[in-house]
Parts: structure tokens; sequence; C-alpha cells
């Protein structure tokens, strides 16, 4: 049995597909994604519809992202925040057209369902963006933090790289686990094209919204698996980059 954790998909269906091809899953494999399934590319609506597919016969945690609760608020109540709109939500409601009430209310429930972080048995920690309680991310006061911040990533990537994990001077916040992984912040902000690692924390963000590509990563190996970047996929369109 294989762990995967995929990253941030933004309406990206053809590199979802790439990337779970080249990874061959099996059936008794996990897969852990980290959020933000929507806003991009063309095919948002139909990212759901073949991850609700993919979930009755692979193992699936499907970790909510900020662009995920603002699609969820969509469903619910008809609510187009005007941020999300400027923000992929434009070609989000595009995709959904044709789809019925029904198929919205399954896509809805799927929304609905998706837990904030997950930890696993090894005390690995996955969740969209990042947490600030030195406590651990059971603490988070504001549960918004979890699918926004980004001062995780950016305190690891400042982090003295000589401060052993046991020392006093360690983030507190890093201790409580093994490994985090995240998406959110795309690692093509910091001219990295594949998922990056600094401490216990892995970015595995490599922006698809915008000119990267998907991937996927084996937690145990560290093997690294990914689509073509977007662009290639989606040649007629611009996704994000506007």
């Amino acid at each position: 049995m294989a762990v995967f954790a995929i990253g941030d998909i933004h309406g990206g269906l053809k590199a979802l597909i790439q990337v779970l091809n080249k990874i061959e899953v099996k059936d008794n494999d996990t897969l852990i994604f980290v959020g933000d399934y929507v806003d991009g590319w063309s095919e948002s609506a139909q990212v759901i519809q073949f991850l609700i597919a993919l979930s009755k016969k692979i193992n699936c945690i499907f970790i909510k992202g900020n662009h995920d609760i603002w699609c969820e608020a969509w469903l619910k109540c008809g609510e187009v925040n005007q941020t999300w709109y400027m923000h992929g939500g434009k070609e989000t409601l595009e995709s959904y057209e044709g789809f019925s009430s029904d198929l919205k209310k399954d896509h809805l429930e799927f929304f609905e369902s998706m837990p904030l972080y997950y930890l696993d048995n090894e005390n690995r920690l996955f969740l969209h963006a990042g947490f600030t309680s030195i406590h651990g991310v059971n603490q988070e006061v504001n549960k918004a933090t979890l699918y926004f911040d980004r001062t995780l990533w950016e305190m690891v990537l400042a982090l003295d790289k000589s401060i052993e994990n046991d020392s006093v001077l360690y983030p507190k916040r890093l201790k409580h686990y093994n490994e985090i992984y995240i998406g959110h912040t795309p690692s093509t902000n910091f001219n990295c094209h594949v998922p990056m690692h600094a401490a216990n924390v892995w970015n595995i963000d490599t922006g698809a919204a915008f000119l990267g590509k998907l991937s996927g990563i084996n937690i145990d190996t560290k093997r690294v698996f990914q689509s073509d970047a977007l662009p290639v996929l989606y040649p007629n369109e611009k996704g994000r980059n506007k």
C-alpha cells in the first residue's frame, strides 16, 4: 500500500488524469488531496465529478482549500464572492453550465464533507495552507487560517537550517508533527517547478493554477509525479494568468 499526496488542481482535469496515470494507483493505495480543486482552468465541475467517482474506487482524503470554500458557498446559497469571481470563480461558474440541480447538490455534499486537515497514523499532517498555533493545528482559533495562512511556509523557508528539531530555537508548532504537507503557495513563486521541502514541511503546490504543473508525491519514497504544464494541456485558455 502506498500513500500519495496531490497538490492544488484548480480545474485542470487533464493534468489530474496525467498524474494519476503516472502514479498507476492501485486499489489499496491512498490518495490525499490538499485542496483547491476548482478555479482556474475550464474543468472545475468536471474535476469534482471525477473525484467523487474516484473516491468510490480508491481510498481518498479530500482536504478543503480556500477556493473550495468559495465554491461551496455558491453551491449552497448562490453567493458569488467577488474575490472568488476574479480569481477563477468565473471559469468555475461556466464549467457548471449544463449540470443538473441534483448533480450540484451532490457536489455541495462533497465539499461539505471535506475536513480542514488530516493527521495520519504516522503523525503526518495534511492541510491546505498552514497554521499559527504553537499548540498544534487542533488548537487553531481562526479556522480560516488553515486554508489561508502563508506564514508557516514563509517561516520554514527562513529557518536557519543548522537549528535541530530538539533545540529550544526550533519553532514549537513544527514539533508536533513528523511531517507536514501543504499546498496554497505555488512553488513557482520561488522559481521552483517541483515540490519544495523545508524543515519538516513539504509544499506540493507547483503552480497548476498558473504556468506550472500539477504534482503528486509518494510520501514514503518522496518520488514526484508531474503533469505537463497546464497551459500546454489547455492551450486556448489563460487559467488564472490574467
